[in-house]
C-alpha cells in the first residue's frame, strides 16, 4: 500500500465501491469520493469508507461566492476526511474563506489539507484560450493559480503532472502537487488530456496520485494496483 496513491472511487452508489474494495482485497488504501458518489450516498459513505481504515480526499470542488464556501467547508471538516478542494478561479478571498472554514469546523490537529484546483487535466490549451478566453499560457495560468492559492492558506493544488514541477519552484517544496490523469502503461486515457505514468509524475515533481480506470476498470485492479506502487516507489528510490 503507498499512503501517496489515491484510487478514485467513480462508482455510481456506495455498495458498488464497497464490493470493489472488498473483492480486490484493497484494505485500508486512500481513496477518492467525487462528486457522483458523495452526492448518491452523502456523508455515510465517508463514514463507512473511515471505519476501514481508508485515508480520504472528498473531491468535491466548491466554487461559490467566499461566505457560502467557507460554511460548506465548516461541515465538511467535521467529517475529519483528510484532504478537501475548491477551485482555484474562484479568487483569493474565496480560497482564503475555504480554509478559515476548514479550521473553524475541525478538531485542533485534525483539520483536512485544503487542496485547490489549478486548470482541470480534461482541459489543453485550445480550452483555455478560446472557450474561456483566458490569456497567457496553460502552464503560465496554472503556476498563477497555485501561487494565488499558497498565498491565501492552500496546502497545495490538484495539478497536471506536467506543471508540477513548475509548481514547486514558484511556490515551495512542502506545496502539494495532487495528480490526476494517471494512466499504467497500455491503458486508454479517455477524457483526460495532460496525462502520464506514475513514474513520470515522481520525476517531475508530483506529491500525491489520483488514479482511477487504470485501476477500477483493470482485469485485475489489485495488480494494476501493485503496479502503480511499484512505477511509483521504483522511481521514489531511483
Amino acid at each position: 500500500m503507498s499512503k501517496d496513491i489515491y484510487i478514485a472511487l467513480d462508482f455510481p452508489e456506495g455498495a458498488a465501491a464497497e464490493r470493489f474494495l472488498e473483492r480486490n482485497e484493497l484494505d485500508g488504501v486512500p481513496v477518492k469520493v467525487g462528486m457522483e458518489l458523495f452526492y448518491r450516498e452523502g456523508p455515510t459513505i465517508i463514514e463507512k469508507l473511515k471505519d476501514k481504515g481508508h485515508p480520504i480526499f472528498l473531491d468535491l470542488k466548491l466554487h461559490d461566492i467566499p461566505t457560502t464556501v467557507m460554511k460548506a467547508m465548516t461541515n465538511l471538516a467535521r467529517l475529519q476526511v483528510d484532504m478537501v478542494n475548491v477551485h482555484a478561479l474562484g479568487g483569493a478571498k474565496m480560497i482564503h474563506y475555504a480554509k478559515e472554514g476548514l479550521l473553524a469546523g475541525s478538531s485542533p490537529g485534525k483539520d483536512p489539507k485544503l487542496i485547490a484546483v489549478t486548470v482541470l487535466t480534461s482541459m489543453d490549451e485550445t480550452t483555455l484560450q478560446q472557450e474561456l478566453r483566458l490569456s497567457g499560457s496553460l502552464e503560465s495560468n496554472t503556476v498563477h493559480l497555485s501561487e494565488l492559492s499558497n498565498a491565501n492558506g492552500a496546502d497545495g493544488v490538484v495539478c497536471s503532472v506536467h506543471e508540477a514541477a513548475l509548481i514547486k519552484e514558484a511556490c515551495n517544496s512542502d506545496f502539494l502537487t495532487v495528480t490526476p490523469g494517471i494512466r499504467l502503461a497500455g491503458t486508454d486515457s479517455n477524457d483526460q488530456k495532460r496525462v502520464s505514468t506514475p513514474a513520470y509524475a515522481k520525476e517531475n515533481g508530483a506529491d500525491v496520485l489520483v488514479i482511477g480506470r487504470s485501476i477500477t476498470q483493470a482485469f485485475d485492479p489489485l495488480k494494476a494496483y501493485k503496479q502503480a506502487v511499484k512505477e511509483w516507489q521504483d522511481e521514489s528510490e531511483g
